[in-house]
């Protein structure tokens, strides 16, 4: 199946029925990001430390595959030229409406993470990439593709879930009991079954990917991770017991060598 295709629609009915993570800031959060006083979140909960972003005035940033009207709006009330690229138009219509209620500019373009053919190379000082890839089945493209679009000297924030999460038969861990059922990398689309029960309820398909897609993906691709922290979801049984976010920080460098 068309994954892709697929979680576009499922994340726009995502919008529609009120995902936490469609919701868009409010008037008082843009307020205050205009006065430099501001946070946001790559995973779940805890915030994204402020030393890890450049000053915002003037920076030319990408927010890739992070529509909802959250963080990018905060990033262009802070001084940023941000445009935002996402899979889903309903998404990518919440960063709009802030937009506009705000007076706040941005570009706004929909497409596919793995393919920023729409940017010349080192077109961007920075990216900001949140939990996202797990509704792609395939993840080095976005790597790869970061590092090209991104200047010399430039730093890629990027949040993605703890592969050890998808061990667990999801369904029971809700219900406060943890029980070892699928083998990693997981996929969705691998579970005939779980497809059909995702598909009824117009929900996304997520993956697992393995740290070695998510962590030397982005050193093999010319990046240097220069941070890291681990999150945690709220409200389910596995948080009790190992940390279900990663996020990493990861620098292009300045010069490099010309074998790569």
């Amino acid at each position: 199946m068309d994954i892709r295709a697929y979680n576009q629609k499922a994340w726009d009915s995502e919008v529609d029925s009120g995902n936490p993570w469609t919701i868009p800031v409010n008037a008082d959060i843009i307020a205050s990001a205009r006065r430099d006083s501001w946070s946001v979140v790559l995973t779940e909960q805890k915030p994204v430390p402020r030393e890890w972003f450049p000053p915002m005035q003037g920076l030319n940033l990408l927010a890739l595959a992070c529509g909802g009207g959250q963080q990018a709006p905060i990033f262009a009330a802070a001084g940023a030229n941000v445009t935002v690229l996402d899979n889903s138009p309903r998404q990518l219509d919440r960063d709009r409406e802030v937009a506009e209620r705000e007076g706040l500019t941005m570009t706004l373009l929909e497409g596919d993470m793995r393919d920023l053919s729409a940017f010349a190379d080192e077109s961007f000082d920075f990216i900001f990439h949140p939990v996202s890839n797990l509704f792609i089945h395939e993840i080095r493209p976005v790597w790869k593709e970061a590092f090209r679009v991104l200047r010399r000297g430039g730093t890629m924030l990027a949040g993605f879930m703890n592969p050890i999460f998808y061990i667990f038969d999801i369904d029971k861990a809700e219900q406060g009991t943890l029980e070892v059922i699928h083998k990693l990398p997981y996929a969705d689309s691998d579970h005939p079954e779980i497809v059909k029960k995702l598909m009824e309820k117009n929900w996304p398909l997520e993956h697992s990917h393995s740290l070695g897609d998510q962590l030397a993906g982005q050193m093999d691709a010319g990046f240097h991770l220069i941070g890291l922290y681990e999150d945690r979801h709220k409200g389910i049984v596995t948080s009790e017991y190992t940390p279900t976010y990663i996020a990493t920080r990861a620098l292009k460098p300045e010069w490099q060598s010309p074998r790569g």
